[in-house]
């Protein structure tokens, strides 16, 4: 293979912050819910089905920036410093434009969006989610510009820079929420002005430490570059419309489990904020194969493309193994901090222990690995198996086990996990069969 690109030290350079990173995200998400809960399981419930629409709406400048991303790495591994600086300021132009479009969108939309999702949950879990809707809406187009900051600096390697920019402005939310919530009781609103101000903060401070940065030397044109965009696009389109057909069917689901009730909805809300501590170790080695695998094949070098691929997952899985145990010992304290109701305690835990065994056995080969296949350029792929995986499994099952056959919030929890199942085998077979390099010289040919 020759001289490896990476070396173990420069993994663990690479990956601990992401790591780091993605605790405070799950940390700050649980913050958030446990200082809400003290006003009541109404707006618990409120803000979990906002952010099931937020992520539909903030996953696709994400897959922008992702795209960005996949572009600036592989010309990273080509040595190619100026074509990294020229994707850059494309891939801020393809971001933002994109978010702003959603911002419109969801402030315009608000009530009518929600009535046409969630029309038959009680009404103070309607106001919580209206106000919690419209005031996090503002904040996507700064979202979008941290996410490309962050995204650029992980292509070249160095995501300390977004972990401390995450720290500070996750100080700044857990802040906001003491204040408003607890100080000023606002309940809903106080945690959306809360992370308005934390995303204001990122956008700025991301963007000036990039304009200073020598690694990542913005280009000086900022008008659009219809061959770069197109490359950006390349990975961007599929990955985006992927990640959006995805979060639509996630809300069909979500619409499902609110006709179960508000304990279902609060305890699908905190398994999804406290699993989330099992995934950290995927998704930080998910969003690293963007980069590693990026390289590689910037570089010409399938061999250590395969290679980092298999060494990565491992090392997701020894970890997410050890996570996993440690939540199922630990479930019962953990969400009796959420101040549930004896029933609600009981479905959540149920759920959260169904959760952690199947993340120890299939989760890395279903999430990080197809980070490794888009890096490669292979992202119809992943688009194709991803949706229909999401259509034929998660939401047709979750209506036939959760509802058809009564097993309710449990029931659309065993649906996804057969879900992650089918997307395993499918990603695993393509790895290998080889066929997932030959896209591989489209993005930094031409």
């Amino acid at each position: 293979m020759g001289t490896m690109l990476f070396t173990d030290q420069d993994l663990k350079k690479l990956i601990g912050p992401l790591v780091i990173e993605q605790i405070l995200s799950v940390t700050i998400g649980m913050a958030d819910t446990i200082m809400v809960a003290s006003c009541g399981e109404a707006s618990v419930s409120g803000i979990s089905l906002v952010d099931s629409i937020s992520v539909l709406l903030v996953g696709l400048f994400g897959a922008m920036a992702s795209g960005g991303a996949v572009v600036a790495a592989q010309y990273m591994g080509k040595k190619d410093k100026e074509m990294v600086g020229r994707a850059s300021n494309q891939l801020f132009l393809a971001v933002g434009g994109v978010a702003l479009v959603f911002m419109v969108i969801a402030l315009a939309g608000n009530q009518f969006l929600l009535n046409l999702i969630y029309g038959g949950i009680e009404a103070d879990v309607m106001e919580a989610a209206r106000i919690y809707f419209y005031i996090t809406a503002v904040s996507y187009p700064f979202l979008g510009i941290y996410n490309g900051g962050a995204a650029l600096f992980r292509a070249v390697g160095n995501a300390k820079v977004s972990m401390q920019v995450a720290v500070v402005a996750n100080l700044i939310n857990v802040a906001g929420n003491a204040l408003l919530i607890y100080g000023f009781q606002m309940g809903a609103a106080g945690a959306a002005i809360s992370t308005l101000a934390a995303r204001v903060v990122c956008a700025v401070v991301i963007f000036a430490l990039l304009k200073k940065n020598k690694e990542i030397p913005l280009g000086k044109s900022w008008k659009p570059d219809g061959r770069i965009l197109k490359k950006i696009l390349y990975i961007g389109v599929p990955n985006g419309l992927e990640n959006s057909i995805f979060q639509i069917g996630k809300l069909m689901v979500s619409s499902l489990i609110a006709g179960f009730g508000t304990a279902s909805i609060t305890a699908n809300a905190i398994v999804g904020n406290v699993g989330n501590f099992q995934l950290i170790p995927g998704n930080a080695i998910g969003m690293a194969m963007i980069t590693v695998i990026g390289q590689c094949v910037g570089a010409g070098d399938v061999k250590q493309a395969e290679y980092y691929n298999r060494k990565l997952i491992k090392t997701a899985y020894l970890y997410m193994i050890v996570l996993g145990i440690g939540l199922i010992v630990l479930a019962r304290p953990v969400c009796s901090l959420y101040q549930l109701s004896p029933a609600t305690t009981k479905l959540t835990v149920e759920i959260l222990l169904y959760h952690c065994i199947c993340c120890m056995l299939v989760h890395p080969l279903a999430f990080a690995q197809a980070n490794s296949l888009r890096a490669a350029g292979d992202v119809k792929f992943t688009m194709v198996v991803s949706i229909a995986s999401m259509w034929t499994c998660r939401i047709v099952l979750a209506y036939l086990i959760g509802g058809y056959m009564g097993l309710g919030v449990l029931g659309v929890w065993i649906a996804m996990t057969i879900d992650w199942c089918v997307r395993a085998f499918f990603f695993t077979t393509r790895i290998r069969s080889g066929k997932w390099t030959a896209h591989m010289n489209v993005i930094t040919n031409g």
